[in-house]
């Protein structure tokens, strides 16, 4: 009689004869005991493995399994108990929060050039450029947008240079736009943290010395962990300013936004914009072409541009960006300064 011990796993390698003869045997031992040890035959060199050791191998990669839920589970209940139940770690919860309901900019060329068709609620998004590159033209057109959404929208002017008329030709609803004009910087951050909804905080912002770039920080910190609950899009309108470089570097002029570090490192999404141009329409002037450069983005890949068209008094040119996509797509053919629509000659003014 041959018998195998249920916890070691033995291989045998034998001739056909000792084969048969074995398997004759371990067949009538297991009839004669009543017990049904299973074996498997495994390759062509004759492997007989009791299936018992397989069931024991997966008892015990199922008690793994639970002693390593219970611990996961223990250290989650302590996660709760010493934090906060936000601080739970939770896929479900990780990977919803990166499907973000979006805020279009106005221009469907800067919608595209941005990956994901817009600006995402509860970040922090700042644009900046040199002087008279119509930022706040661009700003007017995400506000106007966000109403379009159902959503409230506040415009706090530090240089209090908001035209109102500029805005409702636009297309802002300004009855319903909380405008302020806070008289420094130091209030508006103050301001800005105060209109987030938020739970309780103990954070408070400024002091008697304290700089401005410390306030900017400790306004972003307390505000930046808010905004993705109460799903609130903050859009700075920054300005740049020339930085003297060191000597090894020959003392070239590097350009740089104001407020420091701060918000270049809590923004999700940083877009300069510079002018390109100008439009005309025989020998008078009626907008200017800017470019957008997204250099950086959180949600996709940056570094990308998009061209856009702005008319005094009116805004983005929505139609020209239209008719570009259309004809780098296929769908409008484009011959001189003609378009062709299925046939028909469209001709450019």
């Amino acid at each position: 009689m041959v018998s195998f011990r249920p916890r070691i796993v033995r291989s045998l390698r034998l001739s056909a004869f000792a084969r048969t003869h074995l398997f004759s045997l371990l067949s009538s031992s297991h009839h004669q005991s009543g017990r049904r040890e299973g074996f498997t035959w495994i390759g062509t060199h004759g492997r007989y493995m009791l299936s018992a050791e397989f069931a024991h191998d997966e008892l015990q990669d199922d008690a793994r399994a639970i002693e390593k839920d219970t611990a996961l589970r223990l250290a989650f209940s302590w996660i709760v108990g010493d934090y906060c139940k936000e601080s739970m770690l939770s896929l479900q919860r990780f990977f919803g929060s990166q499907r973000l309901p979006l805020i279009s900019t106005g221009s469907l060329k800067l919608d595209l050039a941005l990956s994901i068709g817009g600006l995402p609620q509860g970040r922090i998004v700042e644009m900046y450029g040199q002087k008279a590159s119509v930022k706040t033209t661009l700003a007017l057109h995400i506000i106007k947008e966000a109403q379009k959404l159902g959503g409230y929208c506040a415009y706090l002017d530090v240089e209090n240079s908001l035209d109102p008329s500029l805005a409702e030709s636009i297309g802002v609803n300004t009855q319903n736009l909380l405008i302020s004009q806070p008289d420094s910087a130091e209030n508006l951050l103050c301001m800005v943290a105060d209109l987030v909804p938020q739970l309780e905080t103990d954070v408070v912002i400024g002091g008697n010395h304290i700089d401005i770039q410390s306030q900017m920080t400790q306004a972003l910190q307390k505000i930046h962990y808010l905004l993705c609950h109460s799903q609130t899009l903050i859009v700075f309108v920054n300005q740049v300013r020339s930085e003297v470089t060191s000597v090894k570097d020959s003392g070239r002029a590097e350009e740089v936004t104001c407020g420091g570090n701060a918000l270049r490192f809590y923004a999700a999404i940083r877009m300069r914009i510079s002018r390109t141009g100008l439009l005309k329409t025989e020998d008078k002037v009626t907008g200017l072409g800017i470019c957008v450069q997204v250099v950086k983005n959180k949600l996709a890949p940056p570094m990308k541009k998009a061209e856009v068209d702005i008319q005094f008094e009116r805004g983005i040119c929505c139609e020209p960006e239209v008719l570009h996509l259309a004809c780098e797509h296929g769908l409008i053919l484009k011959e001189g300064t003609n378009f062709v629509i299925e046939g028909e000659v469209l001709e450019n003014p």
